[in-house]
């Protein structure tokens, strides 16, 4: 019997991990498919791939193949969606309609944190997740943000990247997390990065240095709130780029990007392409090391929280 199609198959090596209470750690798969240009996107992958096994974890690719919603691709299932032609870029919202006319589609953050929350995983690794974006006429906000920060409201799952994209509007990002109650954890860092560059000139909203931190303050965070948390840590220092330069070229793409009428799903892969151009394909490099250590710091933090934590005590007020 074929399966429902609004039922999230789980691939057989997400299966026995869960099966055997083995630590897994979910991908989103636009980054992938839309994120980097080929070769680089399949290089980025068995690269965060080959991160996350060595870690000691199982990688849990998300995607909507033919109508199936899906957590744990395999290889040749990744193959195949990188491969094909006309892959629609899934946000959340865009989940039940791609299930529902059959289509293939690649998943954002937002969509990945769906699937994965659906079938009970806590960690899902990316490079950076999308917030509000800059505004093209400076006298009137910008009503352009990604569900990523909604659906963090929802899904309660740690998310590991490094900040926000920096071609967004970053404070207004940081004030939207504050708003919405989104803890912006810092991985042995005081700031809050932003994608390419090590710093975007904000706090964090606390910091960690070990992975027991981390845990302990997802187990109380998980009593308190039903939301997701964000844990950041900078790009590597051996790949960043220094904000002037970045924002350099920043303000070039985002140009181009308004004269040439790019707008919604279509504007921010137009910009990663331009910046990759202007940079001489530095953003490609930072993008990949930046993937490979959230993958694998997602993996350890995943292997963290699956150990056993001393219950409470009665007199605990926790």
């Amino acid at each position: 019997m074929a399966p429902a199609r609004e039922r999230v198959q789980i691939g057989a090596n997400v299966r026995a991990a869960l099966a055997a209470r083995q630590p897994v750690v979910a991908l989103e798969s636009s980054v992938f498919v839309q994120g980097l240009p080929s070769p680089q996107r399949e290089e980025a992958a068995r690269e965060v791939l080959t991160a996350i096994r060595a870690a000691g974890a199982t990688p849990a690719i998300t995607a909507v193949l033919g109508g199936i919603p899906w957590v744990g691709l395999e290889d040749d299932q990744l193959q195949q969606l990188q491969s094909a032609v006309g892959v629609r870029k899934a946000a959340w919202r865009d989940l039940a309609a791609s299930i529902a006319v059959g289509q293939t589609a690649a998943t954002t953050v937002s969509a990945a944190l769906a699937l994965a929350s659906a079938v009970g995983l806590n960690v899902l690794a990316t490079g950076g997740i999308g917030g509000v974006h800059r505004r093209i006429d400076t006298a009137s906000p910008s009503l352009d943000v990604s569900a990523d920060l909604f659906a963090l409201t929802r899904f309660p799952m740690i998310v590991v990247c490094s900040g926000a994209k920096n071609l967004l509007d970053l404070p207004s990002t940081w004030e939207l997390l504050e708003s919405l109650s989104i803890p912006v954890v810092g991985w042995q860092t005081d700031r809050f990065p932003a994608f390419y560059v090590s710093d975007a000139g904000l706090p964090v909203s606390c910091r960690v240095d070990t992975l027991a931190e981390v845990s302990a303050l997802w187990t109380a965070h998980r009593r308190f709130a039903g939301s997701g948390l964000l844990l950041v840590q900078p790009c590597p220092e051996e790949a960043a780029i220094p904000a002037p330069e970045c924002e350099r070229w920043l303000e070039q793409a985002e140009r181009e990007a308004h004269q040439s009428g790019q707008q919604g799903a279509a504007r921010t892969p137009f910009v990663l392409r331009r910046l990759a151009e202007l940079s001489g394909g530095r953003t490609l490099l930072a993008n990949r090391v930046l993937l490979q250590a959230n993958a694998r710091l997602a993996a350890q933090l995943a292997a963290e929280i699956m150990a056993p934590w001393p219950a409470a005590s009665p007199e605990s007020p926790l």
